[in-house]
């Protein structure tokens, strides 16, 4: 172990070079800063047409997020640009430029729920430009879905292996994470992933067990056929069918509804019986058994008694007694 000096600050030259990834970012916070920038920086990044609409429904959001770090964000619809700037309120400088970054992704088609992301301190982007690898349209084209993958599988793999969000539009790539993440999807976005062009990324993703069963697995419900009948079935009875019948669709107004109230007290006469034939059930007492005098059996108790099995023990009984 070696350590070396700089301005006063003890430096481990002998750690790893992946450690410098774990590194934590101080917080900057205001008290770090309490004097506010001297000048007032801003940036601003078109947009195309197509993302009008969705912008100008997240503006507020962005606004918001904005507002949390000091900073305005203004939208030209007429001219298609966005524009963020500092005030005399931010404490931070190099919130500017994570912003700009922010305006950048969101003309790239990022949803606002990603793009603010890059406001924080362990989070970064890259903005990966494909279109001017190859020369070939076609070749461009097969090298972009290859990055997305049947299904997407090939991105989706990528971003659990990354731990970043990417963003195949266009001619561009848009990623958004830490920023070791950050270095590996680059090398996959340009020449580099070239070389793995036969690799299987499905292998990452997570397997779920499908529960549908196939149909020619399911068991089969055999359908009885019917009987062949050259004609067609009844009709059902309509409405006004079954008032016919019953006479009902020629009784006037006040008949129809002398009858339904008739129909409706019968119907509730019916519950109401049953309601208290309900509640008397529990007041009704048992049937008990009435008791015969006292030394005497009752006729039930003396039908009861097996008259051959006693004969046989009286038998024994007065053999045992001869025999004494």
């Amino acid at each position: 172990m070696s350590d070396s000096e700089d301005n006063g600050v003890k430096v481990n030259t002998d750690e790893p070079v992946e450690n410098a990834w774990a590194m934590k970012i101080p917080e900057f916070k205001p008290e770090d800063n309490p004097n506010g920038l001297l000048e007032e920086s801003s940036f601003a990044t078109l947009f195309p047409k197509y993302r009008e609409k969705y912008l100008k429904e997240v503006w507020p959001m962005v606004q918001d997020v904005a507002s949390e770090y000091n900073l305005k964000a203004e939208l030209d619809l007429v001219e298609g640009s966005m524009l963020v700037k500092t005030t005399r309120k931010t404490w931070d400088p190099y919130i500017i430029v994570k912003a700009r970054d922010m305006i950048k992704l969101l003309a790239r088609s990022v949803p606002i729920e990603q793009a603010k992301r890059v406001l924080q301190d362990d989070t970064g982007c890259d903005i990966i430009k494909i279109g001017n690898i190859v020369r070939k349209k076609e070749k461009f084209v097969k090298r972009r879905q290859r990055l997305i993958g049947p299904n997407g599988a090939t991105l989706k793999s990528i971003e659990l292996l990354t731990d970043c969000y990417v963003l195949v539009q266009g001619n561009t790539v848009s990623a958004i994470g830490p920023y070791k993440g950050l270095q590996q999807v680059r090398e996959i976005g340009t020449d580099e992933g070239s070389k793995i062009t036969n690799e299987d990324w499905s292998r990452f993703l997570p397997k779920f067990k499908n529960k549908n069963i196939s149909k020619r697995k399911q068991p089969k419900n055999k359908k009885v056929k019917k009987e062949y009948t050259p004609f067609p079935p009844a009709q059902p009875e309509s409405k006004i069918d079954k008032q016919l019948a019953s006479g009902e669709y020629f009784l006037s107004k006040e008949q129809k509804r002398a009858k339904q109230n008739k129909e409706r007290d019968v119907k509730q006469a019916e519950a109401k019986k049953k309601q208290q034939e309900r509640r008397e059930k529990d007041f009704v007492p048992p049937v008990e058994p009435t008791p015969g005098p006292s030394g005497v059996k009752r006729k039930a108790d003396v039908e009861k008694v097996d008259v051959k099995n006693l004969k046989a023990k009286i038998a024994k009984a007065n053999k045992k007694v001869k025999s004494k």
